[in-house]
């Protein structure tokens, strides 16, 4: 017992209910939001670029304001402020159905997810070991997806009893984000032994860390980089499964039990990577990755689709926390929000373009051909990482 409460400290374990009760929040609405857009008559090409300009947006953000932290010596403010942006901004898109509105809700809610995500993960790489890093990003993780499994059946429970009421969904998502912000004030920073930057920087200042980061880190970057640009949106497998059969509810159902896989098995890949090394969990989870995308494409049976789906969710648990975990290895502990920004900077920009060109795929040439295209750039990266990266940098 001694030994896991050294390694769950009272900050990870807060930061862990923060994300859990924020994931409530943002996932009460994840799979209604497409709908709820549509009732007030925006177009599936008018939510493509309202949700492709919010995620640059928060893309842009974690790199700037992850160097801004670093740059301050402080943690917590940006965490706070981040966290509390998000849960306001979400039941304002019932109360203001205008165009333009909706466009600065959606920014706010993905400003605030930029503002908090290097701060954030720098508290949990500064409250860690060396040795459990992995265990450390993977209980977060699991934290967080379990949000994702609890906030849609709330949706779907809410909706099956009030069909077509979505604002009191939207204002109901309010408590469990509040909730979260609550607890961020309860976190106990540690000073950073660094002497605050009296510069201030311009907003694209963080790009010029990848000149300045070790040759470990830009082999690392580089690669994840590559393959974001490859790893479109969770919904294109969501339509997918739509397209082989699934009703809505099963989609949600799915979409349901790939977080609910995420959750159970993002600390025990997190514990793999301390055991094996970072490289090991990765590579086993881009091999997830492409059985799990060439699956989808290839096969017409529904209860197939449930199995993808569970080895998409091995994916997600074996990558997403240790990506992280790895980078807070390879650089100084001065400069891991910086290194973290940059990199979920980098990667969210790719997404959007990923996105893009999946579904100009998708159109000109089907939906086995845009998600095999992304099964081989993920085999591509595994190979690379294998030949290439070494765990120390």
């Amino acid at each position: 017992m001694k030994a896991a409460g050294r390694i769950l400290n009272r900050s990870i374990l807060l930061l862990g209910f923060v994300s859990l009760f924020t994931d409530i929040s943002s996932e009460m609405l994840y799979p209604v939001l497409p709908v709820y857009l549509k009732s007030i008559g925006y177009t599936a090409l008018w939510i493509g670029i309202l949700e492709g300009l919010a995620e640059a947006t928060a893309g842009l953000s974690k790199g700037y304001f992850g160097k801004l932290s670093d740059d301050k010596g402080r943690r917590m403010p940006f965490v706070q402020l981040g966290y509390l942006m998000s849960a306001l901004s979400k039941p304002l898109l019932v109360l203001f159905v205008q165009p333009f509105w909706v466009l600065a809700c959606r920014v706010t809610d993905r400003l605030g997810k930029g503002i908090r995500t290097g701060a954030r993960d720098a508290v949990l790489s500064d409250e860690c070991l060396p040795e459990n890093r992995g265990k450390v990003y993977g209980f977060h993780r699991a934290m967080d997806t379990t949000g994702a499994v609890i906030g849609p059946l709330m949706a779907i429970i809410w909706l099956w009893h009030h069909p077509g009421q979505y604002a009191v969904l939207f204002l109901a998502a309010l408590l469990p984000g509040l909730a979260g912000v609550a607890c961020t004030f309860l976190v106990r920073e540690k000073k950073l032994d660094i002497s605050p930057a009296k510069e201030r920087k311009p907003f694209f200042s963080f790009l010029t860390y990848w000149k300045q980061s070790g040759d470990g880190y830009k082999k690392l970057a580089g690669a994840l980089v590559f393959f974001a640009l490859f790893n479109s949106s969770d919904v294109f497998l969501l339509l997918i499964a739509k397209q082989h059969g699934l009703s809505d509810t099963h989609v949600i159902l799915a979409y349901v039990f790939y977080n609910l896989i995420y959750a159970l098995f993002s600390m025990p890949m997190g514990m793999l990577a301390d055991k094996a090394g970072m490289k090991v969990s990765l590579c086993l989870g881009l091999f997830f990755f492409v059985i799990a995308y060439a699956g989808m494409a290839l096969t017409r049976d529904t209860t197939l689709i449930y199995i993808f789906f569970f080895i998409y969710g091995l994916y997600a648990a074996a990558t997403d926390g240790v990506s992280k975990a790895w980078v807070s290895k390879l650089v100084p502990k001065s400069e891991t929000a910086t290194a973290i920004g940059f990199l979920a900077g980098a990667t969210s920009v790719a997404a959007v373009v990923a996105s893009t060109l999946t579904g100009l795929a998708w159109q000109m040439a089907g939906s086995s051909v845009a998600l095999m295209a992304s099964a081989i750039a993920a085999g591509i990266t595994c190979v690379y990482f294998l030949l290439r990266v070494r765990e120390q940098g």
